[in-house]
C-alpha cells in the first residue's frame, strides 16, 4: 500500500508565498514522476507542475516563472514552492505520483492521488 501524504497549504496574502510537500510512503520500488495538479471551484482539475525521475520538469504556462517543483529522491518527497501568489491561484492542490511497486512477484507502475490541500490567496 502506497500513500501520499500533503502538507504546505493555507492561506495568504496576493504576492506572498508558500511550499508545499508531498511524501509519499509504504511498499515503493521505484518513483518515476511526482507533480501537482489543482482544481478550482467550478473548474476541471489541472496540472501545476511535474518531474521525472531524471529531474526534468514541466510547469503550466500559467505558473511559470513563479512557482518551482523540486524532489528529494532520498525521502520520497517532492515539493512546490510557489511565489507572487495570486488569487487566481486559490484552488485545492493534488499531489500525484507514478510509483512501481512490488506485487505478484513482478512489479507494476500505479497512479497515486493525496488527498488535497487548499491554497487561498487573499486580494
Amino acid at each position: 500500500q502506497v500513500q501520499l501524504a500533503e502538507s504546505g497549504g493555507g492561506l495568504v496574502q496576493a504576492g506572498g508565498s508558500l511550499r508545499l510537500s508531498c511524501a509519499a510512503s509504504g511498499s515503493i520500488f521505484s518513483i518515476n514522476a511526482m507533480g501537482w495538479y489543482r482544481q478550482a471551484p467550478g473548474k476541471q482539475r489541472e496540472l501545476v507542475a511535474h518531474i521525472i525521475s531524471g529531474g526534468s520538469t514541466n510547469y503550466a504556462d500559467s505558473v511559470k516563472g513563479r512557482f518551482t517543483i523540486s524532489r528529494d529522491n532520498a525521502k520520497n518527497t517532492v515539493y512546490l514552492q510557489m511565489n507572487s501568489l495570486k488569487p487566481e491561484d486559490t484552488a485545492v492542490y493534488y499531489c500525484n505520483a507514478f510509483i512501481r511497486v512490488r506485487r505478484y512477484g513482478s512489479s507494476f507502475v500505479d497512479e497515486y492521488w493525496g488527498q488535497g490541500t487548499q491554497v487561498t490567496v487573499s486580494s
